[in-house]
């Protein structure tokens, strides 16, 4: 019997239509560790699943691929849910992957932690971009659903707390596919219009996925361009969401978000009524030392008596006068005695006082004084000075100490 010969495509397409006939191969689990993945344009994801002996070839398509809850990485262990067929171009068989869920911890907490860590590189969590929220805010926008619990505990106690502050609700889905996109809206809608002073966005308790639209990147960045300070209130105390990162505020639950919002009405009226009676304190204090201070200038002399000063300025003038006077006086008689001593002096010195003791001066016609007998000659004439006048001569002879004569 001679034997059938089969093209590549017809083997392929029967071994291909064997394991679509095999329902064990057609909805199938596979764990293994995530090998050589890619996203390519189109949108499919291609990866090879592999354990410590074998690897297998896997494909997801994007319309299953954008279902995925996390970004899948090379190294991450998965289990994949698919079927076995032949790809007919290749002749080799491979996964056609429907879903992948992650090994040990769930898709949606992996999600979480990879789009922390994003948003945390890019500075969306950075203390620095937090705004401070209004002390006494006089309007709120709520972001949340009008039907659950948490919007009525949130109105009660704002209420309660600041009567003076209004309340709107910009009511949305807060679960689904629908709901960030209706969160993100409402947040620009009161950016663009600024119809409140601050914004309460969250929801009441449930599981990650009730809670996982405030875990998504849109409302995340949606939160972060917020011009209005945003308080993030979601969950009970435990839950922790990605909008409580970015949130200038993050609130343990609903009713603790109407506490942060706005001062407590009665804490202001007290904290009101002991600065009204320590400004009263302060304001008696001020008036008792005022009034101190007056009686203290009551006391004063220059009030009691204006011209008291006056008069003692002009006698201590007048003991100053006298005092100045003594003084000159002192001065006056010691340079008198000064003058006198040497006035005395001076005519004691007086060649005058010589001449009236009978003695003369000799002065040659030039004025010049004759000192000595030797400076004479016979026939010169001389000027002679007395006490009481003078005399013109001519010297006859001249007589020398030694005996000479000229």
């Amino acid at each position: 019997m001679e034997r059938p010969v089969l093209s590549v495509s017809q083997l392929n397409e029967r071994v291909r239509s064997q394991l679509e006939l095999d329902p064990q191969l057609s909805d199938v689990c596979v764990r293994g560790e995530l090998s050589n993945y890619k996203i390519y344009p189109s949108g499919h994801h291609y990866f090879t699943l592999k354990d410590s002996e074998s690897s297998l070839r896997c494909v997801m398509f994007r319309a299953q691929a954008s279902r995925l809850r996390f970004r899948p990485e090379s190294g991450m262990g998965v289990t994949a849910f698919g079927r076995v067929a032949v790809y007919p171009r290749d002749g080799v068989y491979q996964l056609y992957c429907n879903a992948l869920t992650p090994e040990g911890t769930g898709d949606l907490q992996i999600a979480f932690e990879q789009l922390k860590a994003k948003l945390a590189s890019e500075g969306l969590f950075d203390e620095s971009h937090k705004k401070p929220l209004p002390a006494f805010p006089e309007r709120i926008a709520i972001i949340t659903s009008s039907a659950g619990a948490a919007v009525h505990d949130m109105i009660r106690i704002l209420g309660r707390r600041w009567p003076l502050t209004k309340v709107l609700l910009l009511p949305v889905r807060v679960q689904g596919p629908e709901a960030p996109p209706e969160i993100v809206g409402a947040i620009r809608y009161a950016n663009e219009f600024h119809v409140a002073d601050l914004i309460i966005t969250g929801r009441g308790g449930g599981s990650i996925e009730d809670l996982w639209a405030f875990n998504d990147e849109r409302v995340a960045r949606a939160i972060y361009a917020s011009e209005l300070p945003v308080i993030s209130a979601v969950g009970h105390e435990p839950d922790v969401t990605i909008s409580d990162y970015v949130a200038d505020r993050r609130a343990s639950t609903p009713s603790n978000a109407a506490e942060i919002a706005v001062p407590d009405q009665e804490e202001i009226r007290e904290m009101l009524s002991s600065l009204s009676v320590r400004g009263d304190q302060a304001v008696r204090k001020r008036l008792d030392a005022l009034r101190e201070r007056l009686r203290r200038y009551q006391e004063k002399r220059v009030l009691s008596d204006p011209m008291a000063g006056i008069d003692d300025r002009r006698q201590d003038l007048d003991h100053i006068q006298q005092r100045l006077c003594s003084a000159e006086e002192r001065i006056l008689a010691g340079k008198k005695q000064a003058f006198i001593r040497l006035a005395s002096s001076l005519d004691a010195m007086s060649p005058l006082r010589v001449l009236s003791r009978g003695y003369a001066v000799a002065a040659d016609p030039s004025g010049d004084i004759i000192k000595s007998a030797s400076a004479l000659e016979a026939g010169q004439k001389l000027q002679l000075t007395f006490s009481d006048g003078g005399a013109s001569c001519r010297v006859e002879r001249v007589h020398l100490d030694h005996g000479g004569e000229t």
